[in-house]
C-alpha cells in the first residue's frame, strides 16, 4: 500500500553579511501586512516550505534558541514562542539563552522590534521581550542558559513542575554551585526569578495575557522526570514536550495520557504543532535509551495518538499537524550525521503524513 508522502520542512542558517534579507523583508512586510499580506522565505534555496517565514496572521511565532540534544553548549534545547506578532516570548526550556539570541539577531529575526538606544538586539529580547520561562526539566542541557544569564536577566516566572523546581533549588541556585537568584531556597534570595509551581494538568493563566500554561509529567529515565507544556492563546494551541521516552521502554502511560488530553484539539484544528523530540537514530538498542526517543518509537507514539484522535480513520487523523522535531542528539563520529540519519528515518516512516519540521538555531518560523 502506498503511504502518504512526507511534507518536510527543513530550516536552514547561512551567514549574512550586512543587512540580511530577512531584516528587508521583515520590513516590507510591516508596512504592506494590513493591506495585502505577505511571506518571506529564507535567502537561500535549502528545503522550506509551511514552517518557513510565512507571515499571514499565524497563531505563534517560533524562534528556536537551541536545537540539538547535546555537545555543542551553544546550542541547547530553547524555544521562544509568542503569540501572532505581540513579541512576547514565553521561553520553552532555556539549555541555550544568549548565544542564540545572538544567532538570531543576526539572522533578523527581531528586525521588527523597536531600536533600543541602551541595548544591544539581544539585550533588549532578554531584558524585555522573554516574559518567563517553561522549564520541562532541571537537566543542564535545558537550563543552562538561563542559569547563566541570570546575572543581568529581568525579574521574571519560571513555570515547572514541582520536581524541577525541588532540583534547582537543591542543586542550582544554592550559593554553591550558583547564586540564588530565585524567591526560594538557601542563602539570601536575591527574587531574580519567581518559582510557579505547575500542578500535573491544572491550567495557570499568564499575567494580563489571553494565554495559559498547562503542565504534564513526563517519563524521561523515570516516571516524573520531565513535563510537556499545552500552550493556549485564545482558540489556539502548541504542544510542547520535554525529553521523554516511549510509554513501552519506561513502563507508564504518560505519553498515552498526553495524547489522550491533546487528541480533542487536534480534531478540532486548534493545535497547531507539536514539539517533540527524537534524539537517536533507530537502531539504538532500547536499554540504551536513556529516557529518549528514536523515529521508530515517535511514529509508534503517533500511532496511539492517530487512534485516539480519530479511531474511525486514524490513517488521516494527523494529516498535516505541524510535528517540530527537538533534542536530536549530535555524533562525534565523522562517519555519522545524525541529523540526517534522523531525518531520512522520519520522512521514511511518516505514515501519517504529518509535517515534519526541523528547525535551525536562530531561524524565526510561524505555526
Amino acid at each position: 500500500m502506498q503511504t502518504p508522502s512526507a511534507s518536510i520542512t527543513m530550516i536552514s542558517v547561512k551567514p549574512r553579511a550586512g543587512i540580511s534579507l530577512n531584516v528587508l523583508a521583515g520590513a516590507v512586510c510591516l508596512l504592506t501586512f494590513i493591506l495585502t499580506g505577505c511571506s518571506t522565505a529564507p535567502a537561500s534555496s535549502a528545503t522550506s516550505v509551511d514552517a518557513g517565514l510565512k507571515v499571514s496572521a499565524p497563531a505563534f511565532e517560533v524562534i528556536p534558541l537551541g536545537t540539538a540534544g547535546g555537545l555543542d553548549e551553544s546550542n541547547l534545547s530553547s524555544y521562544l514562542i509568542s503569540p501572532g506578532y505581540s513579541h512576547r516570548y514565553l521561553a520553552f526550556d532555556a539549555g541555550s539563552v544568549m548565544a542564540g539570541l545572538k544567532v538570531a539577531a543576526a539572522n533578523g529575526a527581531f528586525a521588527t522590534l523597536p531600536v533600543q538606544a541602551d541595548l544591544s538586539v539581544e539585550g533588549n529580547v532578554l531584558t524585555r521581550h522573554i516574559t518567563g520561562y517553561a522549564l520541562s526539566h532541571a537537566h543542564l542541557d535545558h537550563v543552562a542558559g538561563m542559569v547563566i544569564n541570570a546575572t543581568d536577566d529581568t525579574p521574571k516566572p519560571v513555570y515547572a513542575m514541582p520536581f524541577t523546581i525541588i532540583t534547582l533549588k537543591e542543586n542550582i541556585f544554592n550559593w554553591a554551585l550558583w547564586p540564588n537568584f530565585t524567591n526560594e531556597g538557601s542563602g539570601y534570595r536575591l527574587n531574580r526569578y519567581r518559582y510557579t509551581y505547575m500542578q500535573a494538568g491544572e491550567t495557570q493563566t499568564l499575567g494580563d495575557t489571553d494565554c495559559s500554561l498547562t503542565a504534564y509529567p513526563l517519563s524521561h529515565a523515570g516516571v516524573d522526570k520531565s513535563s510537556a507544556f499545552l500552550y493556549q492563546c485564545d482558540d489556539n494551541a502548541v504542544l510542547y514536550l520535554g525529553d521523554t521516552g516511549p510509554d513501552a521502554v519506561e513502563g507508564t502511560g504518560q505519553l498515552a495520557g498526553l495524547w489522550k488530553t491533546v487528541a480533542p484539539l487536534i480534531k478540532s484544528g486548534r493545535l497547531k504543532g507539536v514539539f517533540i523530540e527524537a534524539s537517536y537514530p533507530s537502531d539504538r538498542a532500547d536499554n540504551a535509551l536513556f529516557g529518549h526517543l528514536t523515529p521508530a518509537w515517535l511514529m509508534r507514539e503517533l500511532d496511539t495518538l492517530a487512534a485516539l484522535t480519530d479511531s474511525e480513520d486514524p490513517a488521516s487523523a494527523l494529516r498535516g499537524l505541524k510535528v517540530i522535531i527537538t533534542h536530536i542528539k549530535p555524533s562525534l563520529n565523522k562517519q555519522e550525521n545524525t541529523l540526517l540519519k534522523i531525518k531520512s528515518e522520519l520522512e521514511a516512516l511518516n505514515s501519517h503524513g504529518v509535517t515534519l519540521i526541523f528547525p535551525q538555531q536562530g531561524e524565526l518560523f510561524y505555526l
